[in-house]
């Protein structure tokens, strides 16, 4: 009796959805255990879905594009006996793969004599019906002629690169369908030349999140300002060091280490927001946003922060944002955060608010780009005018479970610390 494995979405505490990008192996394909099956992609890693045993694979469940959600089946192996060899065929196998070979040479002549077309995936008609193009009009890159996403992009660009006349009715059903009239001086709302850029997975979840924080939590927002002169003046005296240890020495990194050390004086402001009461965590787990260009944004955790020291944090977060430009974070490297730091700054931004909460945190710190200003300082006693490196520091509080009262308190124990930071390494 045949044996079957299913190849399932990984389990994941947080309840993160996935799309399929890609399959690395096809119907009918004999697999090892362990080795790439499936890759599935997040709002913040792609992830490769391992084959469970040696087998065949039988049967794909979710195509390219589908979302998926923890546990679903993805696919279905045919289990090889472990005493026969890979390469040989049992008549079992052998019956299970001549089903495959009939299967696939007898389905494509039933559809051409049918006239039926391949299924589209959700995404694709979504495209179809945006671009207004009929299936017909496109050739099917995918598998057995399948359109893919991208050929409707392709399609709709090449159309448009055309000229209007071409553009202007890029199908029948277009061609079907009325013009509506517009006064005169009105311009088109979808001019010639435009054209429809699909989501990517992780632009869709980081939406579908940052609109269900605001939905969920009153957000509120506090404004402090830094003078970064003595944080400067260390970062210039020790990055030559910290580079030679293989930590690149940023601001960032300082933000870091105050928010640490704040985080254990203000534990409200570390924690999670329940309707019957507020979780405090124990570990400071600091997440901090890092821009994938176009892409979208991810998170990457510095999980137990409480624990490293300036070096630490800086070598960490070295490490983290270069997986997550490279594509080379794991799950786990994205999972548990209790508060996030956006230095939106990098990008020249003075200021950013409200900065939403990455949920289910309460607070978010957003730190604005440094520039030289000049600014009333004591010197000796007496008043004077001077120039310092400031920046903005914002507190974006769930007014749920956080008050401006606390939210005052933790951002001044930030400021106090980047104000007064030592000259040299403790």
């Amino acid at each position: 009796m045949t044996r079957l494995a299913d190849v399932q979405v990984p389990p994941n505490g947080e309840g993160t959805r996935a799309t399929v990008l890609r399959w690395c192996k096809s119907v009918g394909d004999t697999v090892v255990k362990d080795e790439p099956l499936v890759e599935l992609e997040t709002d913040k890693v792609t992830v490769e879905i391992p084959a469970p045993a040696d087998g065949i694979l039988i049967e794909v469940l979710k195509q390219v594009n589908a979302e998926v959600n923890p546990d679903d089946v993805l696919a279905r192996l045919s289990l090889v006996a472990e005493s026969t060899p890979m390469g040989e065929l049992t008549p079992a196998r052998e019956s299970a793969a001549s089903t495959l070979i009939e299967t696939s040479a007898v389905a494509p002549a039933v559809s051409a004599a049918s006239g039926a077309r391949k299924p589209l995936s959700p995404s694709v008609r979504r495209l179809l019906k945006e671009h207004e193009i009929a299936a017909g009009d496109i050739e099917g890159t995918g598998r057995d002629g399948r359109i893919t996403a991208q050929d409707v992009v392709r399609h709709a660009a090449d159309a448009a690169a055309a000229g209007p006349e071409v553009a202007a009715v890029p199908t029948a059903v277009a061609a079907a369908k009325p013009a509506p009239a517009r006064a005169p001086g009105h311009l088109p709302t979808s001019p010639p030349g435009s054209t429809r850029v699909p989501h990517t997975a992780i632009r869709r979840r980081v939406a579908e999140h940052m609109a269900r924080s605001l939905m969920e939590a009153p957000h509120v927002t506090t404004l402090f300002e830094a003078d970064l002169t003595r944080v400067l003046a260390h970062r210039a005296r020790h990055a030559a060091a910290y580079e030679s240890r293989g930590a690149r020495l940023t601001l960032t990194a300082y933000f870091a280490s105050a928010c640490v050390q704040a985080l254990r004086t203000h534990r409200e402001v570390n924690a999670t927001f329940h309707a019957d009461a507020l979780e405090l965590h124990g570990d400071v787990n600091i997440g901090v946003g890092t821009a994938l260009g176009n892409k979208g944004l991810i998170v990457p955790v510095i999980h137990r922060a409480q624990g490293l020291n300036l070096f630490g944090i800086a070598q960490r977060l070295g490490q983290l944002v270069e997986g997550a430009r490279a594509g080379r974070l794991s799950p786990e490297d994205v999972r548990g955060g209790t508060f996030t730091i956006s230095n939106h700054g990098v990008g020249g931004s003075l200021l950013a608010a409200p900065i939403v909460i990455n949920q289910p945190q309460v607070a978010i710190l957003g730190v604005g780009r440094v520039e030289r200003r000049v600014c009333a300082v004591e010197v000796d006693g007496a008043e004077a005018i001077g120039v310092r490196s400031m920046c903005y520091i914002t507190l974006t509080i769930d007014h749920r479970a956080l008050d401006a009262f606390q939210a005052n308190a933790f951002l001044g124990s930030v400021v106090a610390m980047l104000e007064q930071w030592p000259a040299e390494e403790s």
